[in-house]
């Protein structure tokens, strides 16, 4: 029973404590005004205020800075344009023209077209309202192996159609750079191993160049010390070289192209004997007697530059020495050390006149023999079909002076075009302008002009 009533007095004890707690709170809450003040509870209990949790904001510099509650003022703080660095004068950064999603400053207003634009793929370029702009071609500089390559055509033509012009034009649209004295090295080296005529066109190329400021004398002088550094591989592919380089030095000395103490300077820097043969060569040609003025035949007088008297008594000895020995070969091979394959048409002009002066040997001895050198020049490819033509052709156009002293030209001249057309050595068209004398008519054969009366 004693246990019965002390577990019931507990009861009513805890009863009574959890009523006494709902009554302070409601005192509490009842004691709140509107203005957050609080009015002193007339119960002598000591209220319990409740108050909710405090969270510190990330952006608090400490954790000492009280709170700032409320979400306006986190709001504001937070879109704020002001510097938060605690420095500055307040103002917003970039004047309110910065950050993301911005239109720029107030009362700015831009162009509808704006013309300074330069970014194609803004939306508002304009290609019209740009300024023009102007293209400038840039030529890269050519390698060493690459100026070998591209420039060696070019001498190779050269070569053939001896234009001097036509090889400054085509340089002067590379960009050789740092390469001008590989060009004088280079049109040597290739000259080296061809004829007379052709190291005489290099000799005048290289005056050429130098003339019109194509090439320097530094960049000759630094392409002949190549060529002399060079001269043991040279001398392998053409053991001449030392005295055909020297022959090269004394000509760009004698055209002005070189400095006359270049020998004299680099006699003494010279390291193999070849070097030394090649400088000594070239001081023998400037010394001796009229050695400036003889320098310009150095490579002897060949090819076009011949005069057309002394090729036409060439061409009538080697045919004169044909008609005694019948050698054809060497006939041709005579015909063709001349060096002058535009000029083979007079071969067939000088030996057509020839025939017609002493076709009246008996057998036609000389009129066979020229037909068959003829024959020969043509199936080898020595004279063209338009040289053929135009030998011919010069004989016609001479015939009436030519029967002054030979009064059988064209008797002649038709015999002989009859053994050529059956060695097939005469074309039709020289058989169509085949010329023939005309009949003097006597008066008896009619009335000389006379009108009946």
């Amino acid at each position: 029973m004693e246990g019965t009533v002390v577990l019931q007095n507990g009861v009513e004890n805890g009863v009574n404590g959890l009523d006494e707690g709902l009554e302070v709170d409601l005192m509490t809450n009842n004691n709140k005004l509107s203005n957050n003040e609080l009015i002193p509870s007339e119960s002598p209990v000591q209220a319990r205020v409740t108050r909710k949790a405090k969270r510190r904001l990330k952006h608090s510099p400490s954790k000492d800075s009280g709170p700032i509650v409320g979400p306006d003022i986190f709001t504001k703080e937070k879109n704020s344009r002001k510097s938060r660095s605690g420095r500055g004068r307040g103002l917003p950064k970039k004047g309110g023209a910065g950050g993301k999603g911005t239109w720029g400053k107030d009362g700015i207003i831009y162009d509808e077209n704006d013309a300074d634009c330069q970014d194609s793929n803004d939306p508002n370029y304009d290609s019209d309202a740009q300024p023009g702009y102007r293209l400038k071609t840039i030529i890269p500089t050519l390698t060493e192996d690459e100026f070998e390559v591209t420039v060696t055509p070019i001498m190779q033509e050269y070569f053939e159609h001896g234009d001097t012009d036509e090889v400054i034009a085509c340089l002067e649209e590379l960009n050789i750079n740092d390469n001008h004295h590989n060009v004088p090295a280079l049109a040597v080296t290739l000259a080296l191993e061809k004829k007379a005529m052709h190291k005489e066109m290099t000799s005048a190329l290289i005056s050429d160049l130098f003339g019109k400021k194509v090439i320097s004398m530094d960049h000759l002088q630094m392409a002949f010390l190549r060529l002399l550094e060079g001269l043991p591989e040279l001398t392998l592919d053409t053991p001449g070289a030392p005295e055909m380089l020297g022959q090269f030095i004394a000509r760009a000395i004698a055209d002005d192209c070189l400095p006359p103490r270049f020998i004299q300077d680099f006699k003494g820097k010279v390291h193999t004997d070849i070097m030394r043969e090649s400088l000594d060569k070239a001081d023998n040609l400037l010394n001796r007697k009229h050695g400036l003025c003889r320098l310009d035949d150095v490579w002897g007088v060949g090819g076009g530059r011949k005069p057309t008297k002394l090729l036409v008594k060439r061409i009538v000895l080697l045919l004169k020495e044909y008609l005694s020995s019948g050698d054809i070969d060497e006939a041709i091979h005579c015909l063709r050390d001349l060096e002058v394959p535009h000029f083979h048409h007079e071969v067939v002009y000088e030996m057509t006149v020839m025939v017609i002066e002493h076709l009246e040997d008996p057998g036609h001895t000389i009129a066979n023999k020229m037909c068959k050198l003829l024959k020969v020049m043509y199936d080898t490819g020595v004279v063209t079909v338009d040289q053929l033509n135009t030998g011919f052709q010069r004989v016609y156009a001479i015939m009436p002076d030519l029967v002054i002293d030979v009064p059988h030209a064209y008797a002649n001249l038709e015999a002989y075009a009859e053994i050529c057309e059956k060695e097939h050595v005469f074309t039709k068209v020289l058989r169509s302008q085949l010329p023939s004398r005309v009949r003097k008519r006597f008066v008896s054969e009619g009335d000389g002009g006379r009108f009946k009366e």
